[in-house]
């Protein structure tokens, strides 16, 4: 676990109930620059980027109307099958950087956040409601040691109490929670709320208290998701 993220995990083990929610789900809308998203991945990426851009924006023409399971094995299948794990001081030369979907295709490389990102921000542009998804911080057992680590997955839900379908770049099939048990939830957030553990209330504005992901939201907005 890097640095980074144990500060994370730590720093929210006491997260009090924040005065206001400050920016909410309109900070991340349905809409599309289309023109800032291509010069933006041009002069980051070149050619190779606006060619797997332009497969995103088919994958959003293609799927849109479709049905919600469909969506949600396609947009993972999606970044599952394009983006290679790789650990971020290799992605991006820090240790811990959350990455915009815009920057996660162009690399072609990224680590747990990204590929959670890059689904959640997807699966907003095809009209699933903001507040039925959340990224979850969990401890992951993983291999025979069940050695515990820092991972994030997306969590899809009916309802606000109800079990989440997880999205993981680890196990490929949409997996309801509960059939995860080499997973603990730490804590859950969106662009509106931020959920301590299983808790169905929201305990503070994750934009005050995830930098990270404030960060990430201001790029996104400068790279043409407004």
């Amino acid at each position: 676990m890097s640095p980074g993220r144990r500060q994370l995990l730590a720093g929210l083990g006491g997260l009090m109930l924040a005065v206001g929610l400050g920016i909410g789900p309109s900070r991340l809308s349905a809409n599309l620059d289309l023109s800032r998203l291509r010069q933006s991945m041009q002069r980051l990426y070149g050619q190779r980027g606006i060619a797997v851009l332009e497969e995103w924006l088919a994958m959003l023409d293609r799927l849109a109307g479709a049905n919600l399971r469909t969506q949600l094995r396609e947009v993972n299948n999606f970044f599952n099958r394009r983006v290679r794990w790789v650990d971020d001081i290799v992605a991006w030369g820090e240790e811990d950087y959350w990455a915009t979907p815009l920057e996660t295709l162009g690399n072609g490389r990224g680590d747990c956040e990204d590929y959670s990102i890059g689904k959640y921000v997807t699966l907003k542009q095809l009209g699933v409601p903001g507040e039925q998804l959340r990224m979850i911080y969990v401890r992951a057992r993983i291999g025979r040691s069940q050695k515990s680590q820092a991972h994030m997955v997306l969590g899809y839900y009916e309802t606000p109490a109800a079990e989440p379908l997880l999205l993981d770049n680890i196990v490929p099939s949409i997996t309801p929670a509960a059939q995860r048990t080499d997973l603990d939830p730490v804590f859950s957030f969106n662009s509106s709320g931020l959920w301590a553990g299983g808790s169905t209330q929201s305990r503070a504005d994750p934009l005050a208290r995830l930098s990270r992901w404030r960060n990430a939201i201001n790029r996104m907005q400068q790279q043409g998701f407004i």
